[in-house]
Formats: structure tokens, sequence, C-alpha cells
């Protein structure tokens, strides 16, 4: 199996992460589309990011895409190997300076908070010791309810950082609160925790 493309670096001037380890994961919410923004974003602030898709993002987006936006190959198989037999979710959890999920829908925010790790996206949250900033996005509904918000306190005693979502129109086309933040907003957070030092935690 080939090893990951690798993207130029801008050069140091113009990128002052250079060589920052990102993980991006991107779950099955209409929202998805716009994780694509953010990878090229990162990409271009000279970060290497490391596009992990849930089974269910798969069905909005695609790997290519974020391949073409970071020159590095994107994941969404639990199983395949990323190269010399690594394991790929130790691998990935290992190398982020900062883990950020964008969308993070209530399914994956619920295995996270509870430990259960039964996808290449929730194994790297539960391996990695880096920062992580999570982004929900779902139905209004959804967010309000008392099962995700314990979860998402559980989470914030954690340590994550959760960047709240915002009130709009949401894809079942009412309005309320759960439509994903910003992306320069999720961005700037991401950013922040990185020029904190990120980085693995002992």
């Amino acid at each position: 199996m080939s090893p990951p493309t690798r993207s130029r670096k801008p050069s140091r001037g113009s990128a002052p992460r250079a060589g920052k380890q990102v993980v991006l994961v991107v779950t099955g919410s209409v929202a998805a589309y716009k994780a694509a923004a953010l990878a090229s974003d990162l990409t271009g602030c000279g970060c290497e990011v490391h596009t992990v898709l849930s089974e269910a993002a798969t069905h909005f987006v695609r790997p290519l895409l974020f391949q073409s936006l970071t020159g590095r190959r994107a994941y969404s198989d639990m199983w395949e190997s990323e190269r010399n037999c690594d394991v790929l979710h130790v691998s990935l959890a290992e190398r982020a300076d900062v883990v950020i999920v964008a969308p993070a829908t209530a399914s994956v925010i619920g295995r996270y908070a509870n430990g259960i790790a039964n996808d290449l996206a929730t194994c790297v949250l539960l391996a990695t010791r880096s920062p992580v900033v999570l982004a929900p996005a779902m139905n209004d509904g959804m967010w309000r309810h008392r099962a995700v918000q314990e979860n998402v306190r559980k989470l914030r005693k954690m340590g994550v950082a959760i960047v709240e979502p915002e009130t709009g129109r949401l894809a079942c086309g009412r309005k309320g609160c759960g439509r994903l933040a910003a992306i320069e907003k999720i961005k700037e957070v991401a950013l922040r925790l990185l020029d904190k030092g990120g980085g693995r935690k002992t």
C-alpha cells in the first residue's frame, strides 16, 4: 500500500504553524461539507492535516475531496494500515498535535463521552492524549436533549474544547440551535491550542 501523499510545505514566513499535525475527524452530518473549508484553511496555515471520515460521513463527502485539499491521504476504514503495518488509529492518535471533530454528531459525542470505540473516529479520540476540539452539529431537539447535554458536560470536564453550535436554518428546514459553528471560529480555537503548545500529553 502506497504511503500518504505529501504536500509541499509553505515557506516558514507564510506558515507559522508549519509541521503541526492536525487530525480532522468528520462525522455524518449534512454539515460535513463545511469541514472541507476547515481542512483547506488549516493546510494554508502550514498544518499537516490528516482526515478521518466516519462511515456515515462518506454518504455526504468523499475522502478524495480531503485528499485533494490537504495533499494527504484521508481515512475511513479502521482496518486499513497506514505504513509499515502500523495500527492506524494509534498512529494517527499519537501523531496529532490537536484533534478536531467537525461536525460532531450526537452519536459520536455519546460514544466518545462514554468510552465506546467502535469505529476509526472514536478509536482515534480515545487513543489520543492531545487536545481535542469538538464542534457539534445536529437538529435543535437533539442538541437540547438531556442525554446530549450530559455527554457534552462530561467531555468538558475531561478537558475537551467544545465549540458551541449556532442558531440558524437547520437541515430539517426550521430555525434553531444546532448549526455547525463558523469554520473561522473552529479554526481559531484549534490554532490557539496549537500556539499554546498543543502536542501529546504525558
